[in-house]
Order: structure tokens, then C-alpha cells, then sequence
């Protein structure tokens, strides 16, 4: 009888000894199962975290090329409007020059000098069209016998436009000195 209370006491024994270990076992299991979950969130955090910041930093990618981009058409724009207004200015002082050359306006050598001081390099292609305009004046005498079309043929399209010009208020001013004439003779 002693033989078998110890045999039932050390079966007894082995069976808590084994629930133990598998309980350890359990323990062991749903502890590396709750470690490796953490761990997955931790991950699952830290990517959401890094898709934030790469997000942030597109935004801001984006945000300076596009004032980056506002920025150089402001300044295309500010270039276009001042070469606009040096052409426009250019343009009046030609068109001024040629009504001074066209009416037999005379310009003093003060104010010449004064307009000297101001030019740009630019300005050497207004002294290549008053020394073709010159030129063109000089033999203006001789052409204005000649029909249209003989005159367009000998001169270059610049200087058939400069004379066309010219010869307008020219002939004008002799139809007036014509009238005047014919009043005086009245």
C-alpha cells in the first residue's frame, strides 16, 4: 500500500511538474507573442511616422519650386516691363529725332551734348541710321525727280522708309509755300 501512495504521490509530482513547465511554456509563448506585437506596432508607428515626414517634406519640396517658380516669373515679368520701357523710350527719342530731322528742326549743340551723356551702346545704331539718314538727305534732291519705284529699286528697304518718311512733311511744307505764294500773288 506504501508502494502505491508513493507511486500515486510521484505520478502526482511528474503531472504538476509537467503543467508547470507547460504552463512556463504558455508564459513563454505569449510573452514572445506579445513582444513580437509590440514590436510589429512599434514598426507599424515608426513607417507612419517616417510616411509623415516624407509627406512634410514633398509638401515642402513642392511649396518652394512653386515660390521658386512665382519668383522667376515675377522677375521675367519685371525684365519684360523694363525692356518694354527702354524700347518705348527709345522708340519716342527716334520718333522725336526724326521729327526734328523731317521739319528742319535744329538741335543745339547743349542739348546734343546733354543726350550724349545719357546714350547707351545701343546708340551707335541710332548714329548709323542719322549718318544713312544724312546721306539719304544729301541725295534726296536728285531723287525726288525720279518715280517710286526707280527710288524704292536703288535704295535698301531702311532707307526707302526713312526718305518715304522724310518726303511726306517735305512735300507738305511746299504745297503750303506754294499756296503762300499763291496768296501773295493774289
Amino acid at each position: 500500500m506504501l508502494r502505491t501512495e508513493e507511486r500515486q504521490r510521484l505520478a502526482r509530482e511528474r503531472r504538476e511538474e509537467r503543467e508547470k513547465q507547460h504552463a512556463a511554456k504558455e508564459t513563454q509563448i505569449l510573452e514572445k507573442e506579445r513582444k513580437a506585437k509590440l514590436q510589429y506596432e512599434k514598426q507599424l508607428e515608426e513607417r507612419q511616422r517616417k510616411l509623415k515626414e516624407m509627406k512634410q517634406k514633398e509638401e515642402q519640396r513642392r511649396a518652394a519650386v512653386e515660390e521658386k517658380r512665382k519668383q522667376k516669373i515675377e522677375e521675367e515679368k519685371e525684365r519684360y516691363e523694363a525692356v518694354l520701357h527702354r524700347t518705348l523710350e527709345r522708340s519716342q527719342r527716334l520718333e522725336t529725332r526724326q521729327k526734328r530731322w523731317s521739319w528742319g528742326g535744329s538741335v543745339t549743340p547743349d542739348s546734343e551734348g546733354k543726350t550724349a551723356s545719357k546714350r547707351s551702346p545701343s546708340t551707335a545704331n541710332l548714329k548709323q541710321a542719322e549718318a544713312a539718314v544724312s546721306k539719304c538727305l544729301s541725295s534726296s534732291a536728285a531723287l525726288l525727280n525720279t518715280s517710286d519705284r526707280t527710288r524704292r529699286s536703288q535704295l535698301s528697304p531702311l532707307d526707302s522708309g526713312v526718305i518715304s518718311r522724310l518726303l511726306a512733311p517735305t512735300q507738305a511744307s511746299l504745297a503750303r509755300s506754294k499756296s503762300a505764294a499763291t496768296l501773295s500773288a493774289d
